[in-house]
């Protein structure tokens, strides 16, 4: 595989909140390239870059993942996915009105952090990509 572009890297340090130095630098070139990004869109790259700023900097490892077994991260996906749509409307149900994350967001309100459209859908993408390898790591256990 060729050499990642420095802006690359860059950009995904600066996703991942990494601060600057060499180290993280090429901390995060070795997780990118694992990932084989040079052969995706902008978009998947972006999925990607989350789902490992997720792991590195919020600490969501693949074990961490797998306590949740309860459909959380799908339904997180599913209310960063809709955020911002005509999806996210209240809705009046048995007398009160309850959003979108009133009803799906499976954890406390603090982690509820929606910013613009497109980056929602992107931390939607990493947390669906965090559910299928939950799913894949349930189906490969002995």
């Amino acid at each position: 595989m060729s050499e990642i572009p420095d802006h690359i890297v860059e950009n995904a340090r600066i996703a991942s909140g990494l601060p600057d130095n060499t180290h993280n630098r090429e901390k995060m070139r070795a997780a990118l390239a694992v990932a084989g990004v040079m052969a995706q869109s902008k978009a998947s790259r972006d999925v990607i870059t989350e789902r490992e700023r997720q792991k590195t900097v919020e600490g969501w490892t693949p074990d961490h993942d797998d306590d949740h077994d309860d459909d959380a991260l799908s339904k997180a996906a599913a209310c960063y996915a809709l955020a911002g749509t005509n999806q996210d409307e209240s809705l009046y149900i048995h007398g009160s009105w309850k959003g979108l994350t009133d009803l799906f967001w499976p954890w406390d309100a603090e982690w509820w952090k929606p910013k613009d459209r497109r980056r929602n859908l992107v931390r939607a993408g990493a947390l669906i990509l965090a559910e299928i390898e939950r799913l894949d790591r349930t189906r490969d256990a002995p």
